[in-house]
């Protein structure tokens, strides 16, 4: 018998892929999820595998593994190359796939403000690949440091500036904090802490600009205590031979700068430009159906959705990319009970080392110890997998307790054979 389900193809595995594909009518629709990764990754994490605190195997799952469960949902590895509208088909680096229907769920990627040059010059942490190699480079320094003669040359090797005073910001900006108090004495002693410097630079008055004044306070003093250097009203121009050019015309050595400081939308190369809006994100209705197009939708981090509660679209968070998921699927299983979406705002957290993070709910506002350990319940129990969950309290447990980690191993990748199509 003929199969007449629609095809529905979605672009991205992320938080807002995943909950989509996982709840659409398998009666309904067959589903394709396209992704360069074949696997979801959860980034709220990705820090801690920059900070040698997790493994990517802890935040990883495969989509194979996951969609077996779910007969009509297949993966495809890719990276999009080109949407026809009009055609109804999608490129990718190795194929064609045709659609009913399209969702877009691509997330976003770093935004350099004009300055690109930044992409080949600067670490990241905004994908398991891009914290896998900050790693590395933070792991290379702190060896090469331990073996140096030179003390000039030392501090300029051990010299560490993260841009950015968002969650990702502070977040990696304390690990390396924690590195510095509590690792250096007890793993090299070859190194005097006082030779580590870590510097965090926001461009506005305030951390965590976003959660409000508490919760920067309180980051900016959490930050201080784990010995990091915070300025505010800091904003900056360039990065080349590793000199930092500052807005007020100063210069600075870095050997590694750590960028968080915004996202843009991935392109979606194919899409008519009136489709796309301030930051690359695509335009969106109230049904996240993209503006001026039909069968196609967007959800995430990637669309943008404006009202009145949020003229800029809504806060490129999890809990937005997740619960437009959700609306979609029961907007797509059952049209005769589309409705439009309203964001709930549960809340919005962040952690600053070990017993110290900020938690802004509702209800009221939390820090310290009891914010910590509400921290580490909420993303515990947002990992997929019960063996990732598993490994995940184990080293983290194992961490609180000997302030130690086994997984501090520089692995530098083999160079050849080349593998170009991987970045196609």
């Amino acid at each position: 018998m003929a199969d007449t389900r629609e095809r529905i193809v979605i672009l991205g595995g992320g938080f807002a892929g995943m909950n989509l594909a996982n709840r659409l009518n398998r009666h309904k629709y067959t589903v394709e999820v396209v992704d360069r990764n074949n696997f979801h990754s959860f980034p709220p994490l990705f820090y801690q595998i920059a900070s040698s605190g997790l493994d990517a195997s802890n935040i990883s799952f495969p989509f194979r593994r996951e969609f077996k469960k779910r007969p009509g949902t297949n993966y495809h590895m890719g990276h999009v190359k080109n949407i026809d509208v009009k055609a109804k088909t999608i490129t990718t680096s190795y194929e064609t796939l045709s659609y009913d229907k399209l969702v877009i769920a691509a997330g976003t990627t770093n935004n350099f403000f004009g300055m690109d040059s930044l992409s080949e010059t600067v670490f990241g942490i905004k994908t398991v690949a891009e914290a896998s190699h900050t790693r590395d480079e933070i792991l290379d320094r702190l060896e090469r440091g331990a073996i140096e003669k030179d003390p000039a040359r030392r501090r300029e090797l051990l010299s560490f500036l993260v841009v950015g005073g968002g969650p990702s910001g502070v977040e990696i900006a304390g690990a390396l904090g924690e590195m510095k108090r509590d690792i250096l004495p007890r793993e090299y002693p070859e190194l005097n802490p006082e030779d580590v410097r870590i510097v965090l630079v926001e461009g506005a008055p305030a951390l965590l600009g976003a959660m409000g004044e508490k919760a920067g306070e309180k980051a900016l003093a959490y930050l201080k205590d784990l010995m990091v250097d915070v300025r505010l009203n800091t904003v900056m121009k360039g990065y080349d031979n590793k000199l930092v050019s500052f807005a007020d015309g100063t210069q600075e050595y870095w050997e590694t700068l750590i960028w968080t400081a915004g996202v843009r939308g991935e392109t979606m190369p194919g899409l008519p430009a009136e489709a796309v809006g301030p930051g690359a994100r695509i335009k969106v209705d109230d049904y996240n159906r993209v503006e001026g197009l039909d069968d196609v939708y967007a959800i995430g981090d990637i669309c943008l959705m404006q009202s009145p509660a949020y003229p800029k679209g809504h806060p490129q968070v999890a809990q937005v990319a997740i619960q437009q998921a959700r609306n979609l699927a029961n907007t797509l299983n059952n049209k005769e009970k589309a409705e439009p979406f309203i964001y709930k705002d549960k809340g919005s957290m962040a952690t600053i080392g070990k017993n110290r993070a900020v938690v802004n709910l509702k209800s009221g506002f939390l820090s310290g110890r009891v914010a910590w350990w509400a921290w580490m319940f909420i993303h515990l129990i947002s990992i997929m997998g019960m063996r990732n969950k598993l490994n995940v309290m184990l080293n983290w447990v194992w961490n609180y307790v000997t302030y130690s980690t086994s997984l501090r191993l520089l692995m530098r990748p083999t160079k050849f054979p080349l593998r170009k199509h991987w970045g196609d």
